[in-house]
């Protein structure tokens, strides 16, 4: 059992840890202070070739593993951008899976270059205000129409609907009830975000305000057939490509951010003196600090260990789902350790831990609840009945 990095992947963690010192405290400052989505950094991530890095080769990706994935995102996650830095690029790693898996060639043709050159953006079209993780619960609807579909419906917290030209859209083209199981009858979408059919409105949130969220209105939006992932009706089955790489990255990115925090806390613990010593020197400082490491360590073991049973083909659902959990929690509770650190200065937009806080809550909530995740792991693992 080998816990160490190839050389290849060294060389991806030092080349994406490269691209993101450019972009320091004051840059992330700045982008969340003007809520602007951080284009500098998107396009220099796109000029290291690495929003392609799960992409096939044939299409100019480097044609890697969820592996790889995670850890160019736990460096980009620990560089100090925290979400705004991961969010920015995150649906690049995960989202166009279904396309690469059961896209047809000519789509995949048409679709992953830019993607991978970063000249077009994607949102991911999935939640709905009435539906939230009940995903067959979704009610936007795409009637069939000669040549397409027209597609009415509203989404929610779909992520930078603010600067996305394309939508991975996840609609239903027959009624739940009318269905013969609640999985079936789901189609997917990858299309233009026609703004002229699709009004993005941006949701306030406590963080990551330079990366957008939004309630979706989808009014009349006519949608070709070629824009059609795979067979009409099976969308449900397609999107689960993408689940569990999706909890592998959140994961991994929280433990970034916590780690982040957690190195800052420790800087400032040897350098803050009080009473003729550093904080640091006392073991209320120390002890909180040193459990939060072992957290993080152990969390990060999983996500790794759920990435290569995927990249293997094995079975990993229970491990992802771990992984987004433990992820979560360490990232959360190695911020929160970070502020009171720092004390009052914690609570200060200038030593960052604050947002650090603010933002690693996401990996909390999204993509799924933690709830859930027990649910899941209960059920599938432990051998417990369905609980909801």
């Amino acid at each position: 059992m080998d816990f160490g990095l190839s050389p290849e992947q060294e060389a991806i963690r030092e080349g994406v840890a490269a691209t993101c010192r450019r972009f320091g405290d004051d840059y992330w400052r700045e982008v969340e202070a003007e809520a602007r989505f951080p284009r500098e950094f998107h396009r220099a991530m796109a000029e290291g070739g690495w929003l392609g890095i799960t992409m096939p080769a044939e299409h100019g990706g480097a044609g890697l593993g969820v592996t790889e994935a995670a850890i160019m995102m736990h460096a980009v996650a620990r560089s100090g951008g925290g979400m705004a830095a991961a969010s920015s690029i995150h649906i690049n790693m995960f989202g166009p899976h279904p396309i690469v898996v059961h896209g047809t060639a000519a789509q995949q043709a048409r679709w992953i270059p830019p993607l991978i050159a970063g000249t077009d953006q994607a949102c991911f079209g999935v939640t709905e205000p009435n539906a939230g993780l009940d995903t067959t619960s979704i009610s936007t609807f795409a009637k069939k129409v000669p040549g397409g579909y027209r597609i009415n419906g509203r989404k929610i917290w779909t992520s930078t609907g603010q600067v996305a030209n394309k939508i991975l859209l996840l609609t239903r083209t027959v009624r739940k009830e009318e269905a013969r199981r609640p999985t079936e009858g789901i189609t997917l979408f990858y299309t233009d975000l026609d703004r002229a059919r699709i009004e993005v409105q941006r949701i306030p949130k406590m963080g990551r305000a330079a990366v957008d969220s939004n309630m979706v209105f989808i009014d009349d939006l006519f949608v070709p057939e070629e824009d059609r992932i795979g067979e009409e009706g099976r969308g449900f089955s397609y999107l689960l490509d993408s689940l569990n790489p999706e909890r592998i990255l959140v994961a991994v990115e929280g433990i970034g951010i916590g780690q982040d925090a957690l190195d800052r806390a420790a800087r400032y613990a040897r350098e803050r003196v009080v009473f003729g010593r550093p904080i640091g020197q006392n073991q209320s400082i120390q002890h909180p600090l040193a459990e939060r490491w072992t957290a993080l360590e152990s969390a990060y073991l999983m996500a790794m260990k759920a990435a290569w049973l995927y990249d293997r083909g094995l079975p990993c659902g229970a491990e992802a789902n771990a992984a987004k959990l433990l992820g979560g929690r360490a990232g959360y509770e190695a911020c929160l350790q970070a502020v009171m650190t720092h004390g009052g200065m914690g609570y200060a937009k200038e030593y960052v831990v604050e947002r650090l806080l603010r933002e690693v809550m996401i990996t909390r909530i999204a993509p799924v609840s933690e709830q859930l995740v027990l649910s899941f792991i209960a059920e599938r693992v432990l051998g417990q009945p369905k609980s909801y």
